[in-house]
């Protein structure tokens, strides 16, 4: 392909350069309540699970979609469904539990959806009359609890969380819920993300958001490490927690919406998008009667803001580097490399997307009606942007300034002192067959924040995954599992106990199956190789999942 030709394929939206799919089966079975396993069963075993393998597979996600005669409109409002998949010498056992947040419980004691959610408004109380009923839509909704997207870990203890500012304590053994921890009882933030950073030392990094008077600002949290010589109580600690920066929003009214991070061995970086949350409508939306999703809007004309902050100081770099409108759920990894920043990360051409995961979508019938929804769908592609670190008033205008080698991005400073960025294609064409990807992971504890070759990510030929993905980001190599009808949740690596290269390891995946009952199975692959070593069968229909994490036994 000429580099003229090859410029005007990348410059098309990514969805048009996917193939279209046609003749897809429905993934309605994905998105149905499930029903929790609270005592773990035994799963039946094929292949063979390493026996170095010692530790617990924790998955969160939506499970619950009605109450009564109530119905959620969209799939992030679902209660959060816990799963746990414990592996030791071979062998594997299931369990799952419903956290029983605050939301979870009035819900249930009142049998209808009395807390509003991302994508669903709760409804008057019916048996208020109507002045009564009226006056509670000027009532300031309370955030919700249900912490459905991730689990993560703050001084050697595990939480559920959401984007909100409450997060569940959980036992990570028996998924029992603890108690609700509120963030802004720590620090002044109002929401905190669910896809914290860790560091080398111990140290938790999040972000969050806050506002006063002077604005809106995005806000850099760091949580210390546990104290070793301190006797462990059993309770939420977060002491210590404290802002380290503070970034005001570069349009007050209009902040922007954002789901992660990039964290490197000295940066963090905010990327500052163009998917905007309009204050006036969120402190009407409940007046409105509309739901969250509806007071966020794609507006490209305020292009991409990377905001680059140092790790250690909390101090903001002056320099405001920016790039063409994208939108980026995930960041796969961040180094530092002779002067440069290098960042790669999932993005997407425009954010409509977050809103369109109705469970009405979702649930369309095979064929026609659910071809025509995703092939409306946005793909995200990887992509490698590289900020240089030593701007000042010396640095050449309008040249690239990235000179690292076998680079494709490109970074020029402009007149007004900012640095204009496009970015590379961490990709080949192959990956354009398999719908782009998402959920990227990495080898965490050893690579995050330092030069690495392996991600290994969730192929999107359908609107749920429907492969798993191994990319080699210096030869942008692929490796895939797919099979028809089978679809993965988020890959995640787990490394061998004597592990002496990047990959040495297993890739756990939970497979789910909508055109078949109660045949899901937890996959393990030889992160290498990238093939099957065995699967543990479990009896049990789990609906689709967000993310998850290993919990490690000694």
């Amino acid at each position: 392909m000429s580099t003229n030709t090859e410029s005007q394929t990348h410059s098309l939206p990514s969805r048009e350069r996917c193939p279209q799919a046609s003749g897809l089966e429905s993934v309605a079975p994905l998105v149905h309540s499930g029903e929790e396993t609270p005592d773990p069963i035994p799963t039946t075993t094929k292949g063979t699970i390493p026996a170095w393998i010692n530790g617990s597979f924790l998955r969160n996600g939506p499970g619950k979609f009605e109450f009564g005669e109530d119905r959620y409109d969209h799939w992030f409002d679902g209660m959060a469904l816990m799963h746990r998949f414990h592996i030791c010498e071979g062998s594997v056992t299931y369990s799952s539990r419903f956290l029983r947040s605050d939301s979870y419980n009035l819900n249930s004691e009142k049998n209808r959806i009395v807390v509003s959610e991302f994508g669903t408004v709760a409804m008057p109380d019916p048996c208020k009359n109507f002045f009564a009923r009226f006056l509670s839509r000027f009532q300031i909704p309370q955030p919700t609890d249900n912490a459905n997207v991730n689990f993560v870990k703050y001084k050697g203890d595990y939480y559920v969380s959401t984007e909100t500012n409450f997060m569940r304590r959980v036992d990570p053994q028996t998924l029992e819920t603890k108690e609700k921890v509120d963030w802004s009882q720590y620090v002044a933030v109002s929401s905190a993300t669910a896809h914290p950073h860790y560091d080398r030392e111990g140290a938790t990094y999040n972000m969050g958001n806050s506002y006063s008077r002077d604005g809106f600002f995005y806000t850099i949290i760091r949580i210390p490490p546990a104290e070793k010589a301190a006797a462990k109580e059993d309770s939420a600690d977060l002491s210590g927690a404290e802002v380290i920066c503070s970034i005001p929003a570069a349009e007050s009214r209009k902040p922007s919406y954002y789901h992660s991070f990039v964290m490197s061995e000295n940066y963090i970086v905010f990327v500052e998008q163009p998917i905007k949350l309009n204050v006036l409508k969120f402190m009407l939306y409940k007046i409105m009667g509309q739901s969250f999703q509806k007071i966020l809007s794609w507006e490209p004309q305020y292009g991409t803001i990377f905001h680059l902050v140092d790790r250690r100081t909390g101090k903001e770099s002056k320099v405001k580097y920016r790039t063409a409108p994208m939108f980026t759920l995930h960041q796969i990894n961040a180094y530092e490399d002779d002067g440069f920043l290098v960042m790669d990360m999932c993005c997407g051409d425009d954010g409509v997307v977050i809103g369109d995961f109705t469970l009405e979508n979702l649930r369309r019938e095979s064929g026609d009606d659910i071809d025509k929804f995703y092939n409306s769908l946005c793909r995200n592609l990887p992509r490698r942007y590289v900020l240089p670190l030593n701007v000042d008033e010396q640095t050449p205008l309008d040249q690239n300034l990235v000179m690292l080698p076998n680079c494709k991005a490109t970074a020029k400073k402009a007149d007004s002192g900012e640095v204009y960025m496009t970015h590379e294609e961490l990709h080949s064409d192959e990956l354009l067959q398999y719908g782009g990807l998402e959920f990227p992971q990495i080898n965490y504890d050893k690579y995050n924040g330092r030069p690495y070759r392996y991600f290994y990510a969730c192929g999107f030929g359908h609107v749920f995954a429907d492969s798993l993905l191994k990319m080699d980001v210096h030869t942008k190599e692929l490796k895939v599992w797919r099979y028809p009808g089978l679809f993965p949740s988020e890959p995640v690596f787990v490394a061998s106990p004597d592990a002496a290269e990047e990959d040495d390891g297993v890739v756990l995946s939970v497979i789910i199956t909508p055109s078949k009952e109660k045949s899901t199975f937890l996959l393990i692959l030889d992160a290498n190789t990238f093939t099957e070593l065995g699967r543990a069968e479990v009896p049990v229909n789990i609906p689709y999942g967000t993310h998850g994490v290993f919990n490690e036994m000694g």
